[in-house]
């Protein structure tokens, strides 16, 4: 018997560059708003069959607010048009978004290495832009994160 066969990208998600950075942001990422967002992209751009076809193995695993890194999952023959959705999405709620591939593999376990490498270097620079502001609470969701990152599995 073969398994299934799936693709996971893992995606930087850029809000609006003109907001200010010192009030909160607008909203908070997660698996269901960036879940959401993505298949109302791929219902637009590529129409119900598209979407239905998608949707057969489609799942945010992971999302990071504070670092902004998500993990996405897509069957090995839809993750194109999983790819080409995110890259269309323009907003989650009323915020505009960006989405970044930092990497696409064919593993969860390359994908949550290359993740945790990412989440643990942008953690380290938002921990100089904060500077002082840093407070215990966002070092323990960040070190929550972490561990929820370290125990993906299908």
């Amino acid at each position: 018997m073969v398994g299934f066969k799936n693709r996971y990208l893992v995606m930087e998600v850029f809000l609006d560059p003109n907001r200010d950075l010192a009030l909160d942001d607008p909203i908070v990422l997660t698996e269901r708003n960036v879940s959401k967002a993505i298949s109302e992209s791929i219902m637009v751009n590529f129409g119900e069959c598209g979407l239905a076809s998608s949707l057969g193995s489609f799942q945010v695993k992971y999302v990071n607010h504070i670092t902004k890194v998500c993990i996405i999952r897509a069957s090995r023959e839809d993750y194109q048009k999983v790819w080409s959705a995110v890259i269309l999405v323009r907003s989650i709620g009323n915020c505009p978004v960006l989405f970044n591939l930092l990497d696409l593999s064919g593993s969860i376990k390359t994908c949550r290495n290359a993740a945790l490498k990412c989440d643990e270097m942008k953690f380290e620079q938002y921990k100089l832009v904060v500077g002082g502001r840093l407070s215990a609470d966002d070092t323990q969701k960040m070190e929550n994160y972490l561990q929820k990152i370290k125990l993906l599995e299908h």
